[in-house]
């Protein structure tokens, strides 16, 4: 685990969510070297396995943003990267970050941070009362339909207004990037194909990692970056019968994740 006390307020944070992505599929995908952007990223070159708080996008953030990232996927005690103070809380350790505000966005804000998110699924639109909840947490935060599930095109346009709010912004950031392409539908990013499946999930991935440059260069410019990436939650095609999520089946509490420290450009 980084030294996240150590590392805030020291540098910008970033946790970028790929929205329902599966630990298999993104093992597959990496395997077949087709994650040039990120692979070079990973600890150890590798997706680290856990177990998700959540198992679809609202309960699942509502727990990232409270400090209660994915656990790792084994036995024992794992101390947590951030955590929000509480009584009889056996999950911190001298370098996790800890706070007495009741989410992360309002911790980092008191301490200097300027909050972004950058919303995908329907659960970041402000369209509702519901779809205005996670993205009231936030200093700024920025939806449309074309950074929605709907567009084949969204890890660009949610990248370009990433970079676009970076390159404003002088201070320490904390963005929240919540990627819509890997959640379904999917089926669009393979050529012919009418069914979400593990493939087109596989497909839709590899379009977040070809958008990813511009973002890393935005960060690099503005120097070290601690960043978490993973999935909220993973999704079901039919397997044992199950489809979709918000259901305990396996290949929903399981998720891909990584935290590393981005350096900034010498």
């Amino acid at each position: 685990m980084l030294n996240a006390r150590a590392l805030i307020p020291a540098c910008d944070v970033v946790l970028l969510t790929l929205d329902s992505l599966r630990y298999d599929v993104a093992q597959a995908a990496l395997a077949a070297g087709e994650l040039p952007t990120l692979a070079p990223l990973l600890p150890g070159g590798q997706w680290e396995q856990r177990h998700t708080p959540g198992s679809f996008t609202y309960a699942a953030h509502q727990a990232f943003l409270a400090g209660f990232l994915p656990t790792p996927a084994r036995p024992g005690r794992h101390p947590r990267l951030f955590a929000a103070q509480f009584e009889g809380s056996a999950s911190t350790s001298g370098r996790t970050f800890t706070f007495e505000e009741a989410t992360l966005p309002a911790a980092l804000a008191a301490r200097g941070y300027h909050t972004v998110c950058v919303g995908g699924v329907g659960f970041f639109n402000s369209r509702t009362a519901l779809g205005s909840a996670l993205p009231a947490l936030f200093q700024e935060a920025y939806w449309s339909p074309a950074s929605g599930v709907k567009n084949p095109d969204s890890a660009r346009v949610q990248i370009d207004l990433a970079t676009q709010r970076l390159a404003a912004l002088s201070g320490r950031v904390f963005l929240l990037l919540n990627m819509a392409a890997t959640h379904t539908p999917t089926h669009f990013y393979l050529p012919g194909e009418r069914r979400d499946s593990p493939a087109t999930q596989r497909a839709a991935l590899r379009s977040v990692d070809a958008a990813l440059p511009p973002l890393l260069a935005a960060l690099r410019a503005r120097g070290d970056t601690l960043m978490i990436v993973c999935a909220d939650h993973g999704t079901c095609f039919g397997e044992d019968g199950y489809h979709g999520h918000r259901l305990a089946h396996p290949l929903v509490w399981t998720v891909p994740y990584a935290e590393f420290v981005l350096p900034g450009a010498a």
